[in-house]
C-alpha cells in the first residue's frame, strides 16, 4: 500500500488514492465544491489541502460542520493524521458553543486547526471577538446545507470579504436534484470549480463496497385501514368545503404536501385581497395540514404514533389556548369514535413492528459483531422501536436532537457524542435515530441500515444509505408499506437520486467552463471589499438580544460595520446607547401577539424600562395576516404610539431593520447619548427605577419586579423580608426567594 508523504501528514497514516488527491490538487487552485459517494474519503480530501495550505502560506484552517457529534470526528481525524512540525500543544482546538466566550477567543490565537459548528462561529465573528483575516483555508463539510439563511452563507461571504487569501473547499455527498439549489450552493460558496466522482468511475471503482438493497413489503391491519377511512372522511369533508367555497382542490387520493402549499398560495392572495372566503379557507387549511399529518402517521408509523397525535388533537381541541383547526376537528363525532376505537389498539398493531424485532435478532445472531442503525423519521416513532426492542432483550439506545419537543426530552450535545461512542466501542449494537444521525457519522462497523420508512428526499436517502458500506459490504433494508404514502415515497427519492447523478454529471464534465465565467473570482475587487469593510468596521454600538441571532438583522448590521455586543437583554430585542430599547416584529408575529399572546403588556414593559422605546414592524401585508379586523390592528398601533409612547416603523426586510437600527445608533450617538456600557439607564419615574434595581435580580423581570413592589412596598422590605414571605407572592417560587434572599445578605468579595 502506497502511503501519502507530506512534512504535514502523518507518516503511514492515509493511503494514497489517485482520485483523492487529484481532486486535492485541483482544489488548491481556487474554490472548489467536492461531490463525492459517502464512505470515499471527503475528510481526507480536506486533510491533504489543509496540510499543503499550512505549509505553503501559513494562517489557519477552520473546518465547519452542521453537528457536534461530526464535529468531534473531524477532530479525531485531524488529530490521528495531521502533524504541524514545532507545535505539539494547543494546535487543535473544537468550538462548539459551550465553552465561554472569552476562552473561545484565546483558543482561536494558539490554534492552527479550529473544527467548528457554524452558528458558534458566526456568532462571534458578528461580536467582533475574532475575524477570518488569516484564515488560509475554510473547509464546508455538508456543503449542501450552503443555502437561504444557513449560517454557511454568512460566513463564506465574510470569509472572501475579510481573509487575506481566502480558499474554500466545499464537500458533500448530495447536494440535490435540483439544477437551482446546486447552483445556489455554487454562488454562496464563491465556487470555482465543481469536482465530482461517482461509484462507476474507474479511479473510484476499486475503493467501492457493494451495498445490497431489500425491500421488505407490509401491509396495514384492519384497524389502521378502518382509522385510515375516518380521517380521509374527514379530509373529503374539507376539500368539499373549500370547492364549494370556488376553491380548486384536488381529490384526496391526489392531495400531496405540493398540492397543499399551492392551495396555500392561493388562499394567501384571497387573504392579502381582503376577500373574505381566504380567512375561511386558510382555518380549513390548518385543519387540512393537521389531518394529512395523521393519515401519513397511520400509514407509516404504526397505531400507537398516531394515537398520540390524536390525543394531541384532542388536547388541543379541549384547550382554551387551542387552534380553531384543532377544537373543530375534535368537535366532528367521526373524530370522536376514532379516538374511542384507538383506546383498545395495542403497541404492535403495525406489521413493521411485528417484523422488525425478528429482522434485527436474526442479523445479529448471525453476525454477532454487527453494528445497526435504525432511522425513523419521528421520535416517537423511535422511542417505541427501542422500548420494543430493549423487551425483547437487543440492547438498542436512541440518538435524537438536543431541543425538547413535547414530553419528549432531547440529548445534549454531550449525550451525542457519548452514545455514538458507546455504540461505536460495541456497548450496544442497535442505535435508533431521527435525521440527526444521517450526516457524516462514520462507525466503522456499522453494515446494516434500516429505514423503518422510506423519504422523499433525495439527499436524506443518500445520507441514510451512506452510514453503511463505508468500510466493507453493506446491507440496506426498507420497510414499505403497500398501496401507501411508504411507496410514493420510494419511488420519489429513486427518482430525485437519479435526477441528481444526472445533473452532477452535466455540471462536473460539461459546465465546469460555465461555472467558472459566471463566477469569477476578482483579487482587486475583493481587496477592495475588505477596504470598504474597514473603513465602516468602526461603526455605531448596537447591543443584540442573544435570541435574536437567527434571524439575519444581526448579520445585516455586522455587515454595515455596527460594533455589536451580544447579551441576553430583559426587555426589547436591541439597545441602542442609553435610552433607546428596540422591540422587533415581523407582520405575522405582530398579529399573532395580538390574537394569542399579551402583545400589548410586553410592549408597556418594554416601555417603562427605557426612555425611548421603538417598536419595528417587518414585513408586508400586516392587515392581512390573519382573519381579524384592520380596525382591531389600527387599535393597538393607537394605543402603542399615543398610550404608551412609543415610536413605530414599519420596515420591508432584516435588511431594513438593520439599516434603521444603523440610523438610530449614529443619532444617538451624534447626540452624545451613547455612553459606555456601564453607565447607568436614566428613567422618566421612580416607580421604573424601583423596579429597574428588582430587574437587575437574574431570572426577576419587571413582571416579578412590580408583584414585589405591590406586595411590600418599597426595595427596601423586599431586599429585608425571609424567604417564606417572599414565596408568598404569586409566581416566586423557592428559587427566586432564595436567589433574591442571598444576594441581598451575601457580602461583597
Amino acid at each position: 500500500m502506497e502511503y501519502i508523504s507530506h512534512p504535514y501528514v502523518v507518516p503511514e497514516t492515509m493511503e494514497k488514492r489517485a482520485y483523492q488527491f487529484s481532486i486535492s490538487m485541483h482544489a488548491l487552485e481556487g474554490n472548489t465544491l467536492v461531490v463525492i459517494p459517502t464512505g470515499l474519503g471527503k475528510t481526507a480530501i480536506a486533510l491533504i489541502v489543509a496540510a499543503s495550505r499550512l505549509y505553503q502560506n501559513g494562517g489557519r484552517i477552520l473546518m465547519l460542520a452542521p453537528t457536534k457529534p461530526l464535529t468531534e470526528q473531524h477532530l479525531r481525524y485531524f488529530r490521528n493524521n495531521l502533524s504541524i512540525p514545532g507545535q505539539d500543544e494547543g494546535k487543535f482546538a473544537i468550538f462548539t458553543g459551550e465553552a465561554s466566550p472569552q476562552k473561545r477567543t484565546g483558543e482561536w490565537m494558539a490554534a492552527s486547526v479550529i473544527l467548528a459548528t457554524p452558528q458558534v462561529i458566526k456568532n462571534d465573528i458578528i461580536a467582533g471577538r475574532y475575524d477570518l483575516r488569516d484564515v488560509s483555508l475554510l473547509i464546508i463539510d455538508e456543503a449542501h446545507r450552503a443555502v437561504g439563511n444557513y449560517a454557511y452563507v454568512f460566513l463564506a461571504s465574510r470569509y472572501m470579504e475579510t481573509a487575506a487569501d481566502p480558499l474554500i473547499l466545499g464537500m458533500t455527498a448530495s447536494p440535490g436534484g435540483n439544477r437551482e439549489k446546486i447552483a445556489d450552493i455554487v454562488d454562496n460558496l464563491y465556487i470555482k470549480t465543481v469536482e465530482t466522482r461517482t461509484e462507476t468511475d474507474a479511479d473510484v471503482k476499486p475503493y467501492v463496497h457493494d451495498r445490497e438493497i431489500e425491500i421488505f413489503h407490509v401491509d396495514l391491519p384492519d384497524a389502521l385501514k378502518s382509522a385510515l377511512e375516518d380521517l380521509k372522511g374527514l379530509v373529503n369533508d374539507r376539500l368539499s368545503q373549500l370547492r364549494q367555497a370556488g376553491f380548486p382542490v384536488p381529490d384526496q387520493s391526489s392531495l400531496s404536501m405540493k398540492a397543499l402549499q399551492e392551495l396555500s398560495g392561493i388562499i394567501q392572495q384571497k387573504i392579502a385581497e381582503r376577500d373574505a372566503s381566504g380567512f375561511a379557507a386558510a382555518s380549513i387549511h390548518a385543519e387540512l395540514m393537521k389531518l394529512k399529518h395523521a393519515i401519513t402517521l397511520a400509514e407509516s408509523q404504526g397505531c400507537m404514533v398516531l394515537k398520540g397525535y390524536l390525543q394531541k388533537l384532542l388536547g388541543e381541541g379541549d384547550s382554551p389556548g387551542g387552534s380553531k383547526a384543532s377544537k373543530r376537528i375534535a368537535a366532528d363525532p367521526r373524530f370522536a369514535r376514532l379516538i374511542e376505537r384507538s383506546n383498545g389498539w395495542d403497541e404492535e398493531c403495525h406489521p413493521k413492528l411485528l417484523l422488525l424485532p425478528d429482522l434485527v435478532q436474526s442479523i445479529l445472531t448471525e453476525s454477532p459483531d454487527s453494528r445497526i442503525i435504525i432511522f425513523a423519521t419521528y421520535r416517537d416513532t423511535v422511542k417505541m422501536i427501542v422500548d420494543l426492542l430493549t423487551g425483547r432483550g437487543i440492547t438498542a439506545e436512541r440518538f435524537v436532537g438536543q431541543a425538547t419537543k413535547d414530553q419528549e426530552k432531547g440529548l445534549s450535545q454531550k449525550r451525542q457524542i457519548a452514545t455514538i461512542t458507546r455504540f461505536r466501542e460495541g456497548e450496544f449494537r442497535v442505535l435508533v435515530a431521527t435525521s440527526v444521525g444521517e450526516e457524516g457519522l462514520d462507525i466503522p462497523s456499522t453494515d446494516v441500515v434500516i429505514f423503518y420508512e422510506p423519504v422523499p428526499s433525495e439527499i436524506r436517502s443518500i445520507q441514510r444509505k451512506g452510514r453503511t458500506g463505508r468500510h466493507g459490504t453493506g446491507r440496506i433494508i426498507v420497510l414499505v408499506t403497500r398501496k401507501t404514502s411508504d411507496e410514493t415515497f420510494q419511488f420519489v427519492s429513486r427518482n430525485k437520486e437519479k435526477a441528481m447523478a444526472r445533473e452532477m454529471k452535466g455540471i462536473g464534465k460539461y459546465e465546469r467552463k460555465a461555472i467558472q465565467t459566471a463566477l469569477p473570482i476578482d483579487r482587486e475587487e475583493l481587496l477592495k471589499a475588505r477596504q470598504n469593510q474597514e473603513a465602516v468596521f468602526s461603526g455605531p454600538h448596537v447591543m443584540v438580544d442573544d435570541r435574536e441571532l437567527v434571524s439575519k438583522v444581526a448579520e445585516c448590521l455586522s455587515s454595515s460595520g455596527a460594533i455589536i455586543r451580544i447579551k441576553r437583554l430583559l426587555q426589547g430585542d436591541y439597545q441602542v446607547g442609553d435610552r433607546i430599547l428596540v422591540e422587533r416584529k415581523t407582520s405575522r408575529d405582530f398579529v399573532d401577539s395580538l390574537v394569542d399572546r399579551n402583545l400589548l403588556d410586553q410592549i408597556r414593559e418594554m416601555s417603562r424600562a427605557c426612555q425611548k422605546p421603538v417598536l419595528v414592524i417587518e414585513g408586508d401585508n400586516l392587515y392581512s395576516q390573519r382573519d381579524i379586523h384592520p380596525n382591531a390592528i389600527r387599535g393597538a398601533l393607537a394605543a402603542i404610539s399615543i398610550s404608551l409612547g412609543v415610536s413605530i416603523f414599519q420596515t420591508a426586510s432584516p435588511a431594513e431593520t438593520a439599516d434603521l437600527l444603523m440610523v438610530l445608533a449614529r443619532r444617538e450617538e451624534e447626540s452624545g447619548y451613547q455612553g459606555s456600557p456601564d453607565r447607568k439607564a436614566s428613567y422618566e419615574d421612580l416607580a421604573s427605577a424601583q423596579e429597574a434595581i428588582l430587574c437587575a435580580i437574574p431570572d426577576l423581570g419587571p413582571k416579578y419586579a412590580r408583584a414585589l413592589l405591590t406586595a411590600f412596598g418599597s426595595v427596601q422590605a423586599v431586599l429585608n423580608a425571609e424567604k417564606k414571605e417572599l414565596q408568598e407572592v404569586p409566581g416566586i417560587g423557592s428559587i427566586k426567594a432564595e436567589r433574591i434572599y442571598e444576594l441581598s445578605r451575601r457580602p461583597y468579595p
